[in-house]
């Protein structure tokens, strides 16, 4: 058996790939909430559009909620879509991890490239999913008032 193969080898790499996975289960918890928040907006949209009332200030309120939701849905779907493919490129880091272990090529190039990437994702991400919660308290007040 080659020395790269060997247990301690694959411990080595399994090291390595611990912090991505651990960063692979917070994304995964950010995935959570997000499509939380987007259940509850899709909720929200069916109730008002059941409710439109006759009354032409009414619809108008009921409209402009409508389309803050409209708004937030849109945020809160790039924040999941952003999320995914961050959590589809460190995943992607942990293969080439293992991959370089095992056909003996340097992974430094590609496993920095594609977390740097992933990072730059998962911020856009979190910021979307900041402008989702700023409209959603913007809407809240707006509403109410």
């Amino acid at each position: 058996m080659p020395e790269n193969y060997t247990i301690t080898a694959i411990a080595h790499v399994i090291q390595l790939a611990v912090a991505p996975v651990f960063l692979l289960t917070g994304i995964g918890a950010i995935l959570n909430v997000m499509t939380s928040r987007l259940s509850r907006i899709i909720d929200r949209d069916r109730v008002l559009k059941k409710q439109l009332p006759t009354e032409e200030a009414a619809i108008d309120l009921i409209e402009k909620e409508l389309a803050a939701l409209s708004l937030r849905g849109k945020y809160i779907n790039w924040s999941i879509t952003c999320s995914t493919i961050s959590a589809l490129l460190v995943s992607a880091v942990v293969a080439i991890l293992f991959l370089g272990e095992f056909v003996h090529f340097d992974v430094a190039v590609p496993v920095g490239f594609l977390f740097i990437i992933a990072m730059v994702v998962l911020i856009v991400a979190l910021i979307l999913f900041l402008k989702e919660i700023l409209l959603a308290t913007t809407s809240i007040r707006i509403g109410r008032h």
